[in-house]
């Protein structure tokens, strides 16, 4: 098994591997605990315990943007709602705004990931880091702060706006 310190360096057959365990856990998972994947599922002839590799991606039907708009606010999530920990919303500009709730495990996890990409581009432990994306109901700049976070870096999160400030925040810290 791979541990998650090795992902990167991991050859594709070792990744293919924890990609395809993953896999056969998570569609009996949504399987079971959504009704809208039940029904797409069996729908497409999907027996979710006949998934046996990250091959089988290619059986299951796709989820579009208008799965999420039909099936607001709460239809496509897979964990209840005293699971929930932070939801993000967005714009609904073209109709249904489009929801993903997240649990206490995903934001771990959304923090390790994010802490990888800031490690890949060369942050350490003791950095400091101006987060300018927009903080709000949108995803936007939490993955990097939760990211820092994880990784140790000091954030500074001044969402976006105010060119001046940002750039004084930058030389002054």
């Amino acid at each position: 098994m791979i541990w998650k310190e090795d992902v990167e360096c991991a050859d594709s057959q070792a990744l293919k591997t924890l990609q395809s365990s993953h896999f056969k856990k998570l569609v009996p998972y949504i399987y079971h605990n959504c009704a809208v994947y039940k029904e797409k599922l069996d729908a497409a002839g999907v027996n979710p315990t006949a998934i046996e590799s990250i091959e089988d991606l290619k059986k299951l039907p796709f989820t579009t943007k208008e799965d999420m708009r039909d099936h607001y606010p709460y239809g496509l999530f897979s964990a209840s709602q005293d699971q929930i920990h932070e939801i993000h919303v967005s714009s609904g500009t073209t109709g249904n705004p489009t929801l993903v709730g997240y649990t206490k495990a995903d934001l771990s996890l959304w923090g390790d990931v994010m802490a990888r990409v800031l490690c890949c581009a060369g942050a350490v432990p003791g950095d400091t880091i101006q987060i300018a994306y927009g903080y709000g109901l949108f995803t936007g700049g939490l993955g990097f702060h939760y990211g820092a976070l994880e990784m140790g870096l000091r954030v500074i999160p001044t969402s976006a706006g105010q060119t001046a400030r940002q750039l004084k925040i930058m030389q002054d810290f």
